[in-house]
This record gives C-alpha cells, sequence and structure tokens, in this order.
C-alpha cells in the first residue's frame, strides 16, 4: 500500500532496484560453483521461489535471489551441454552455416564466428549446432561476408584456454558469448559459399566501414574513426590499445553509451524539428512522446549499426524505460531505468555476469546516479558535472579495473576529461553526419569525414602524448575478492551526500587494494611458476628481492603473443615490479616468440639466451660456467658449452640450474638425450632436483639414464592440449612412472607453482586449473 503523501512512482524505482540487486546477487553466486546442480533441481527450486513469492511477498526479495540463483544455473548448464560433445574434439565435420559478423583478417588467417545449422561426420547427420569460432588459414575461395552461408568442412574442439596467474579465461569469455566449439577449416573441394542474404546488418555496418576507409586519406586515422563510429576495432594494432588503457579510454574504441546517448539527443532534435516544420502534427501525436519515440529509434538504429556491445544494449534499454514512462505519462528516474536494464540483460543472458563490460558499464553508472546530484545551469553546472563525473567514474572503476585487468591508468581521468566530450560531442556527431550522409548523399560525406579525420589525429596525438607520462600504466598484485568488495564499499563511502559524517575514511578501504601483502620468500629459498603457455614454456622464478623469467612462449602469425598476453600479466599479478633477467633457452618461436614482448616490458632486464643471433633483440650468449647469487641462492649455467655451439637448435638450449639451502630446479629447455648425459655429469651433488621436462616429453629427450642420474623430486612438463605432436609422449611418461617420478602437465593443470623452502624440500603449492575450478573450465 502506497504511504500517505508518497507517489506510487516514488516506491516503484526502490523495489526496482532492490528487485534488480537481488536477481544480480543470486545469478553472480552461481558463478563461484566449480560444478553446477542438476537442471531438474533448478527447475524445482525455481517454482519454490515463485510460490515463495506469492506467499510470502515480505520475503520476495528472496524469492528473486532464489529464482536468479536457478535461472543462471539452468542456462549455464544449458550452455555447457551445447558445447561440442568431448568425444567428438579433434574430428572433422561436414557443416552448412552462416557467417555472424565481421571477419578479422591477419597475416594470412582469417577469423569469423560461424553459425552451424547443418552438421554432419563421414556422411551421417548429427544432431548438434551452434556458434564456432573459426579460422581460414589461408586466403578462403571467397570473401566471408557477413551473413553469407556456406559449406565447409572443420576441424572442431571445445574451447580451451590456458590457466595462470593475472591472465584472461578464454573459456569463461567462451561461455558468455555462446561459442560452443572453436576450430578451423580443412582443405576439401567441398568447400564453398553457398548463398549470402539479401539483407543483412551487419554488411551494413561493414559497408559504412570500408566506406569510411575508403574517404578517409590515413589509414590509422580512419581505423580510428571507425572504431569510434561502427565500434569496427579490426584496423587496430596492439599499440592503439596500449595507448587506449594508458588513457583509460578503451571504452570510447567499443562504443561506450555516451555515443548511444549522442544519437539518441539526435533523434529528439530531429522529432522537434519535424514539429516545427509541422506544427499540426502535435494534434495527432504529443510532441513529447514523440521524442521520446524518436530518442529511442535513434539509439536503436545508431547500437544495430556499431555491433550491440554491453554498454550500447545498457544504454539502449535504459532510453527504452523512459520513452516507455514518457509514452505512458508516468514519472521516472535514472535508477529505475537502469534497474530495469540491468534485469532485462539478466534475464535474457544470465551469463552476462561473466564479462568486464558488464561490471564496469553498470557499476559506472550506477555510482554517477548515486553521487551527482546536478547543480547549476549552464556552462559552469556542464563543467561542474563533467569534472565530477570523471573523478567519480576514475575512483569507483579503480577495484574492477584492477579485478578484471591488473592495471589501471591514473591519468585517466585527466584524459577522459578531454577525450570523453571531444569524442562525444565534436568527433562522433561530425563522423556520424557523414555516415548518415555516406547512405543519403555520398559525394557530401567526403568532407566530413575528412574533418573528422583532423580532429581524430589531433586527439589522438594528445592521447600518445599522455599515454607517456608516469602512472600511465599503473599495476598492483592480483587483487583478492575482500579486497576488491571493501574498495568499492570505500568509493561509495566517498561519494555520498554531503552531511554524512567522515566520508575521508572511504578511502582507507582502498589500503587492502593499493597495499597487498606479498608472499616473498626468505632468503635461501625461492618460487617458481611453470606458465601455462600451450605448446611452448615460460617460468617464472623469484628469490626475495629478484626475479628471473626463462623462456617467453610463442608469438603465432596471428599476432597473438603469449609473452603479452601470458607472462607479462603473470609477473604483474605476482607483484613482480622488476624483472632482473630474461633467459631465452635457444631461439624457436615456442620458446622466444614472446621474448621481445616481455623485453619491452621490461627494458632495464639483463637478456642471455643460447642462440643470440637467432632473435630479434640483443641478448648475451649463455655459456657452461657462467653463475652468479642472489639473496642466498644460486644459478648456475650447465650448458651449452663452447664446443656444442655448431650443434643443432634444441642442443643450444640454456640449461639453468637453480639451488637454494634445501631445494634444487633444473631448466633444461629443449635439449635432447645426446646432451642429457653432460647436464648430468654437470649437476653436482645437492638435493634431488625438480625438474622441468626436456623438449616438452618428446620421444627424443628424457632418456632412463637421464632420469636415473639426476633423480628427480617431480617433474613438470609443459605442453599444449591436446598438441599435434602429442607430447609429453606416452612412452616418455612410462619412464618417469617406473623411476618413481611425479609428472605434473601444464596443459591439465594449468600454471604450477613451486615453493623451494630454506630449510625443506620442494612442493607444488598450487595447480591453477584446480585451484581456480569454475564450472565453465574444462
Amino acid at each position: 500500500m502506497t504511504k500517505q503523501g508518497e507517489s506510487p512512482q516514488a516506491q516503484t524505482w526502490p523495489s526496482a532496484v532492490a528487485a534488480a540487486l537481488a536477481l544480480l546477487v543470486g545469478m553472480s553466486i552461481v558463478q563461484w560453483f566449480p560444478a553446477l546442480p542438476p537442471r531438474w533441481l533448478m527447475a524445482i527450486l525455481a517454482a519454490c521461489a515463485l510460490m515463495l513469492a506469492w506467499r510470502l511477498p515480505r520475503c520476495r526479495w528472496l524469492a528473486v535471489l532464489l529464482f536468479g540463483f536457478a535461472w543462471a544455473a539452468w542456462y549455464g548448464s544449458s550452455a555447457m551441454h551445447a558445447r561440442l560433445p568431448k568425444d567428438w574434439e579433434g574430428q572433422d565435420f561436414q557443416v552448412i552455416g552462416q557467417v555472424v559478423g565481421l571477419a578479422q583478417t591477419k597475416a594470412g588467417a582469417t577469423s569469423v564466428q560461424f553459425q552451424i545449422e547443418q552438421a554432419a561426420r563421414d556422411g551421417q547427420a548429427l544432431p548438434w549446432r551452434g556458434r564456432v569460432r573459426i579460422s581460414w588459414y589461408g586466403k578462403p575461395s571467397a570473401e566471408p561476408e557477413p551473413c553469407s552461408r556456406w559449406q565447409l568442412l572443420l576441424r572442431l574442439r571445445r574451447p580451451r584456454g590456458t590457466i595462470n596467474p593475472g591472465g584472461a579465461d578464454s573459456e569463461r569469455s567462451a561461455l558468455a558469448r555462446g561459442i560452443a566449439a572453436v576450430g578451423y577449416v580443412r582443405d576439401d573441394p567441398g568447400n564453398q559459399r553457398l548463398n549470402t542474404a539479401a539483407w543483412c546488418l551487419d554488411r551494413v555496418r561493414g559497408s559504412l566501414a570500408d566506406s569510411i576507409q575508403a574517404r578517409v586519406h590515413h589509414p590509422h586515422d580512419a581505423a580510428l574513426l571507425r572504431a569510434f563510429t561502427v565500434g569496427d576495432t579490426r584496423g587496430l594494432e596492439q599499440h592503439d590499445w596500449d595507448v587506449a588503457r594508458a588513457n583509460g579510454i578503451s571504452h570510447l574504441l567499443a562504443i561506450s553509451g555516451f555515443h548511444v546517448g549522442v544519437a539518441a539527443v539526435f533523434g529528439v532534435w530531429l522529432c522537434h524539428a519535424v514539429y516545427w516544420l509541422w506544427p499540426w502534427l502535435a494534434l495527432r501525436c504529443p510532441r513529447v512522446q514523440a521524442a521520446a519515440l524518436s530518442a529511442l529509434a535513434s539509439a536503436s538504429a545508431y547500437g544495430a549499426l556499431a555491433g550491440l556491445g554491453m554498454p550500447t544494449i545498457r544504454t539502449m534499454l535504459m532510453i527504452g524505460a523512459f520513452a516507455l514512462a514518457r509514452c505512458s505519462r508516468r514519472a521516472t528516474g535514472s535508477g529505475y531505468a537502469l534497474a530495469m536494464a540491468l534485469m532485462v540483460i539478466l534475464l535474457v543472458n544470465p551469463t552476462a555476469v561473466l564479462e568486464a563490460g558488464f561490471w564496469l558499464s553498470f557499476v559506472g553508472v550506477a555510482f554517477l546516479i548515486l553521487c551527482m546530484d546536478a547543480k547549476g545551469r549552464g556552462l559552469r553546472g556542464f563543467l561542474r558535472e563533467l569534472t565530477l563525473g570523471q573523478l567519480v567514474m576514475t575512483v569507483s572503476l579503480l577495484p574492477l579495473t584492477m579485478w578484471f585487468f591488473g592495471e589501471a591508468s591514473l591519468v585517466g581521468a585527466l584524459s577522459n576529461l578531454v577525450a570523453v566530450p571531444f569524442v562525444s560531442f565534436v568527433i562522433v556527431p561530425c563522423a556520424l553526419l557523414g555516415m548518415l550522409l555516406l547512405i543519403i548523399c555520398p559525394p557530401l560525406a567526403t568532407p566530413l569525414l575528412r574533418v573528422a579525420e583532423w580532429l581524430t589525429h589531433a586527439q589522438w596525438w594528445l592521447l600518445e602524448q599522455t599515454a607517456t607520462w608516469p602512472g600511465a600504466h599503473w599495476y598492483l598484485p592480483a587483487v583478492k575478492p575482500w579486497a576488491l568488495l571493501l574498495a568499492t564499499l570505500g568509493a561509495l563511502w566517498l561519494f555520498m551526500p554531503r552531511g554524512v559524517p567522515l566520508r575521508m575514511l572511504g578511502a582507507l578501504l582502498f589500503l587492502p587494494l593499493l597495499w597487498p601483502a606479498r608472499d616473498v620468500p626468505p632468503a635461501g629459498a625461492f618460487q617458481a611458476w611453470v606458465l601455462d603457455v600451450g605448446q611452448g614454456l615460460a617460468i617464472i622464478v623469484r628469490t626475495r628481492d629478484h626475479s628471473l623469467v626463462y623462456d617467453a612462449g610463442a608469438r603465432y602469425p596471428s599476432e597473438y603473443d603469449l609473452g603479452a598476453a601470458v607472462v607479462v600479466p603473470s609477473l604483474h599479478a605476482l607483484g613482480v615490479d622488476r624483472l632482473d633477467m630474461l633467459m631465452v633457452s635457444h631461439a624457436d618461436n615456442d620458446h622466444a616468440g614472446g621474448a621481445p614482448a616481455v623485453a619491452a616490458a621490461f627494458p632495464e632486464a639483463q637478456r642471455y639466451s643460447g642462440e643470440p643471433g637467432r632473435l630479434p633483440i640483443p641478448m648475451a650468449q649463455c655459456l657452461a660456467g657462467q653463475q652468479w647469487e642472489w639473496d642466498g641462492v644460486r644459478f648456475r649455467v650447465l650448458s651449452p658449452v663452447a664446443a656444442m655451439l655448431n650443434a643443432s637448435a634444441n642442443d643450444h638450449s640454456c640449461v639453468l640450474l637453480v639451488e637454494g639451502r634445501a631445494a634444487r630446479l633444473l631448466l633444461t629447455g629443449d635439449i635432447a638425450a645426446g646432451t642429457e648425459t653432460s647436464v648430468a655429469a654437470a649437476l653436482g651433488a645437492g638435493p634431488r632436483p625438480v625438474l622441468q621436462v626436456p623438449h616438452h616429453g618428446s620421444k627424443s629427450s628424457s632418456s632412463a639414464d637421464f632420469i636415473a642420474a639426476i633423480r628427480p623430486e617431480f617433474a613438470v612438463v609443459s605442453a599444449g592440449w591436446r598438441n599435434r605432436f602429442g607430447h609429453p609422449r606416452p612412452e616418455v611418461l612410462q619412464r618417469y612412472a617406473v623411476a618413481g617420478v611425479p609428472v605434473f602437465n601444464t596443459a591439465v593443470d594449468g600454471a604450477v607453482q613451486i615453493e623451494f623452502p630454506a630449510a625443506a624440500p620442494s612442493y607444488v603449492t598450487a595447480r591453477w586449473r584446480l585451484l581456480q575450478r569454475r564450472y565453465w573450465r574444462e
């Protein structure tokens, strides 16, 4: 019942916010489960939640939470069941389906999302459908245009990624985006394009992007304009994303909600212009309602052309809530609109909570609504809100930014203060008018796009300068969940309305986030992480005050660099802010491909390699006999000797022995059985070492004599999941089993963390795939 003197609308929005938060909590709890309950149980729980809401209205928030939990668990279970069956992995399938979205072409590989409509194996139809991410290696027989239908021969597997401290979780992303399998196109004479849909929104989007590219002189400025206007980021390089992260403006490249708001304002102005020209229309349809619908139509049209990212959808739904309220002549507020948008997104796709964009978008806008009270009119009011808004966004999103990305920008508030209004109110409107003219009268679009090009060039030049300022890239160790919660509460406290006592004490709640405890070994002890880099090798060794990286994983022709994607984020997540040495065993890509990225991130590090002449960056030659000591831990190079420098590339590998007071670690690179004899002879007396299995467990290494000679405490092999070499080979694993040596495998365990105490034997402290078990991980 409505309280006396209180309108129904005044009660509606707090109820909507409470319901949205309860739904969000219920769905978020599910994402921490290592395995999901059976679907029949979730159906019963959902029915109980509905009964609870009906019979006990006072418990409706609990009912909403339980319903959210049940629906998210059901949805997640259904999504996991929709993945390619495990027994079918690595097999070839004849499929018919349709290209979804824009194709990405890099270095001879074309990648697309593909919706499978029909699937067969060995001529037998299969009852399986789903969206897959596939690549063509080489040039496709025809351009894979959006909405084109193809008949293809595909080799598929379930989504599976690397699991490391601080690394991205591609399996989580696959679930959130509905990817049921990944694979590549096999050469087959039956591969062909069947037909193309007569009209396709993604093709219109791609055509607009191509038109912008053709009318803008500088390719880089064209790529930026395509990103600012239609969300097409295919032309951006890694450097561009680095500049964007350094300035905290990545949201502008992915179409922020602000852009959609500008489109909505354009719709309102257009409506007012129509009513000014034909005033009699007000007799048929009130101008207020017409303006609301025009804003929604403009925002929806632009959002569709921009790719429907999370901030875009959120803004469209909020505008829709406002438009619905205006059309029904009901008052509503921003909090109500945000809550309705949140509930719609969660009910349609509960796995949206797995994406960083979801949290950054909704939490950022929620803080603006809660913490900003509009004061003042005109230019002064606008500048005040703009400045305070950037401060609120920077501080409030700092915990989430650190949680998802491991870095933040201390210059982000200043950069956004300039970039957001300039891009949103100058560049984007200019480019949007150019896009509109591309559709209506293409020759008139060129001058406007040229003006947008000049403005974009100037804006990006400024951002490149600020990206070099101190604090542009600010890294912290991996954030703990409780530190994230405390810092978020601290931000809320800091920006509470005036009159709330001791608001500045909210800053104290940031301390666990900003100054976390660091687990560093004492003198004479050390730690090691054998990272999960697929079919390659990368190892981090840390003493009390020093750190070393041994190998850095591969860099692929697609420009995916494991040094940048895995090694550097892992170092930051572990709290390593200074790297003392980068040692690359030899120059094969699976060991050295990521080395330039690591060297660029830590330019002060000393660099050694067994094959410095084959590497693209300067490195010193490592040779047997080199040694040094850090914090009571001794490092000795056992191989190669000078006489071996004409041997095969694998036998050039730097072999490094790390000796603490009570434990040892032997890093062998890719040495073969012939070199193993000399390494075993040079090992010397001491505790049984932990062994990095040579050459990923190939049959040419890990001889029985070598295993018997060094008597490892246990061994760790770095290999890719279902790799084409069959590493580690079954016969090699059998040799270790016969010798009683346990073997850990990064393909199965994820990154393997090992402690080497100063007064006790070494032991494995964490296997990251098992340590961070989630239901979406294989």
